[in-house]
């Protein structure tokens, strides 16, 4: 018989009445680390239209506490805001990919961002001084949130550390001699000739006046100009490597040349999923799948695959066979397996080798060719499926051996 225990509470109230509580607004959301990138995205655009705004006035106060204290007057002030907007646009780039690196460019631009309210302090400057009042403490509060390193290969460090080289090789050269050029008195002077002939558009305001600062001004444009050929090289064509990588579910040249002490799974099928559970924390894997959807799948959730046939020794040389500390084969295909562990052993004949077998039958034959283990998921469920019935203890090997025997 139904309880009729609440029969006296009135039908209206037990229909729209409820005890939790309903969240108009979710403040964790808010509060989050996406939210913090916004946030900054907003601060660079508000940047770049409130110092081109002052740019474009005939004059521009200096009403605010900093005017007295930064070089320059407002009018520096808000070029410098134009270029920071540019700046932390592309940290933008960098928060949007949870980059520990940009996240903590970001913590130094944005105070820089408000030195041009606090110069000029005009009313059109109120409001980004306080979006970054609010979007400071909003990215300190989410910093655990941005924790991936930014990896470069060492041809991309070099490259970088050859343009910082040049540029401070030729701003202190410049400033050396500076006597043997016209139009050369400061430091920025020094920079603004570096910067103009590395770029090769020479306006003409700088001149060098002697052969020793000729020469001088020729090695500048040699240097820099190789070391940013070599840059675009070093950080472009990766970066489109890997953009064309993830669409195809592929990994880059780049990637494939880091690996080492990695495990290949050659082929992808449902046990891969467990596997993948059981092996990513402890050590690199690669999957190794002609299947482009599954490839495109598992590069969503970061992890590597290499698109080709598995069974082709081109492609786990590829893979890095010959570094690898184990390969596990599983294509749910007997005969495909076969294929994948004969490569497997004749590229890397010390290399351990793990099969899984479809059918009970092909272990033999699986072992046979070279697999030092051979497992066959249909058996040990047919086995864990037995135990389970007889409600034998779980602490039983699928394989039919105790606690007890096997100490």
């Amino acid at each position: 018989m139904a309880d009729h225990s609440d029969s006296s509470e009135p039908a209206i109230d037990r229909l729209f009445s409820h005890s939790e509580t309903v969240r108009l607004v979710n403040w964790r959301a808010l509060s989050g680390a996406k939210s913090a990138v916004i946030l900054c995205g907003f601060v660079a655009v508000l940047s770049f239209v409130t110092g081109l705004s002052n740019l474009a006035q005939p004059t521009v106060a200096d009403d605010g506490p900093l005017a007295a204290v930064l070089p320059g007057g407002p009018n520096v002030v808000s070029f410098t805001g134009v270029l920071l907007a540019f700046v932390l646009g592309a940290l933008v780039f960098g928060l949007g990919r949870r980059k520990r690196l940009a996240w903590y460019l970001t913590v130094l631009t944005l105070p820089l961002t408000s030195l041009l309210p606090l110069t000029a302090f005009q009313t059109t400057d109120v409001p980004l001084l306080l979006l970054v009042l609010l979007t400071l403490p909003l990215l300190l509060v989410n910093r655990d949130a941005f924790d991936r390193r930014l990896e470069l290969s060492s041809l991309q460090i070099a490259s970088l550390s050859s343009i910082v080289g040049v540029v401070l090789y030729g701003t202190i050269g410049t400033y050396a001699i500076r006597d043997q050029f016209t139009g050369i008195d400061t430091w920025g002077d020094s920079v603004y000739y570096v910067v103009v002939t590395i770029a090769t558009v020479g306006y003409g305001d700088i001149t060098p006046l002697t052969t020793g600062a000729k020469w001088f001004s020729l090695s500048i444009i040699l240097f820099g100009t190789g070391a940013f050929t070599v840059a675009i090289g070093a950080l472009i064509v990766p970066a489109i490597e890997k953009r064309m990588a993830t669409v195809f579910g592929n990994m880059t040249p780049s990637e494939l040349t880091l690996l080492e002490d990695h495990v290949l799974v050659l082929g992808y099928s449902d046990m891969t999923d467990s596997l993948l559970e059981e092996l990513d924390d402890e050590t690199d894997l690669v999957i190794v799948t002609p299947d482009a959807d599954a490839a495109a799948t598992l590069t969503e959730r970061e992890v590597n695959v290499l698109t080709d046939d598995p069974t082709h020794e081109a492609t786990l040389r590829d893979a890095k066979i010959g570094d690898a500390a184990g390969v596990v084969v599983a294509t749910h295909d007997d005969a495909n397996d076969v294929l994948a562990v004969l490569a497997a052993r004749k590229l890397n004949p010390d290399i351990r080798i793990v099969a899984a077998a479809t059918d009970g039958q092909h272990v033999d034959k699986l072992e046979a060719v070279g697999a030092d283990e051979v497992i066959s998921p249909v058996e040990m469920a047919g086995r864990l499926l037995g135990r389970s019935i007889l409600e034998k203890p779980s602490t039983e090997s699928l394989f039919g051996t105790t606690d007890d025997d096997a100490s």
